[in-house]
Parts: C-alpha cells; structure tokens; sequence
C-alpha cells in the first residue's frame, strides 16, 4: 500500500512539474537592430500562429538584412485621414528580395486576442490576407487598427502578433525622423532581425 502511495504521488508530482514547464515556455524573442539602436520584440506565436510564423520565415531565412524602417505616421503627416495613427513601418519594400514568400491568412485581432496598444508589432496589408513582408510598429495605444477599427474600410483591423519589450526609445526616434508624404527623407536601414532566444 505504500509503495503504491508514494508511486502516485511520484506520478502526480511529475506530471504537475511537466504541465508547469509547459506554461513556462517563453515566446521567441527577436533583435531588430537598427542604425539608430537596437528593438527587442517578443513574438506571440501561440496567439498569431500563423502571423508569427511568417515574421519568423523571413528572420531565419536572414531575409531582413539590409531592409528598412522607411515610413512613418505622426499626427502631423496625415491631414486627409479622419481616423488618424501612429505608427512606424518597414520590411522589404525597398529590397531586391521583396516577396519570396506568398501572403499569410489574415489574423484578426478578435480571434487573436492582440490589440494594438503602445509598442505592438503588427503586419501592414492592403486586403485581408495580402500580408506578406512589411510590418509596423505602434506607437502609443492604436484601437483603429484592431478588428472593427475604423482606420482600415474593411473593418478587418490588421494582424497584430507580438510587441516591444525594449527600445520603445528607438521606435519614437525613427518616428521623429525628417519625413515627406509619411515616408522618411533617408530610411533607417535595419541591419538585421535575428532571434534572441
């Protein structure tokens, strides 16, 4: 009798401690360094498994080297929009490679749980589901971009799947960067994203 206590009471203490590790997981974390400093960003690939999977394709395929953070949104730039945003945008737009990988399924944000609060990191589209290499950051809270904002027609949002952990610093730096039309006079060239865990 109690070899089989202390049996089961072995078992309940393994499987608690494998349930615990399992909660334990942290997200991956990626490094977007920049010419003006260093962003990290934790990735929520259990809640945006297939937004996160995507941004991640193009960081281990070292796809991001040599692309940039070229637009920017402030208050200022943005006259003829009703519904205004701050963002700072970038990817690939301005590389060689700029699409090797098709458009992902759009992930809204009601079914994600993401909303764009002050430091998300989010993926730029025109229609749902032509998402691709370009990604966004917010600066302050964005609910206009979340699934039934009005800054999209559509009323679609965009697809929010991960956020800032450090260098909100440098995110407010490239937004306040010397812009024309929303797109910055000399883009800040991202030396590379690669992931730091």
């Amino acid at each position: 009798m109690k070899s089989t206590g202390l049996v089961g009471v072995a078992f309940v203490l393994v499987f608690a401690s494998m349930s615990l590790g399992k909660c334990q997981v942290a997200n991956p974390g990626v490094v977007i360094r920049t010419d003006l400093g260093d962003i990290k960003v934790e990735i929520y690939e259990r809640q945006a498994p297939v937004t996160a999977a995507n941004f991640l394709r193009y960081v281990d395929a070292g796809l991001f080297k040599g692309a940039s953070f070229y637009r920017v949104v402030k208050l200022e730039n943005q006259p003829n929009n009703e519904v205004k945003i701050e963002v700072i945008q970038g990817g690939l737009q301005f590389s060689k490679d700029k699409k090797p990988f098709p458009p992902i399924t759009h992930e809204t944000t009601d079914k994600t749980g993401l909303l764009h609060k002050d430091g998300t990191i989010s993926m730029a589209r025109l229609a749902p589901g032509s998402a691709d290499s370009e990604f966004f950051i917010c600066v302050g809270d964005q609910p206009e971009l979340d699934f039934g904002g009005k800054r999209n027609p559509d009323g679609q949002g965009f697809a929010a799947f991960g956020r800032v952990v450090e260098g909100l610093d440098v995110v407010h730096k490239i937004q306040q960067q010397p812009d024309e039309g929303q797109m910055l006079k000399q883009r800040v060239m991202i030396e590379n994203i690669e992931r730091s865990r």
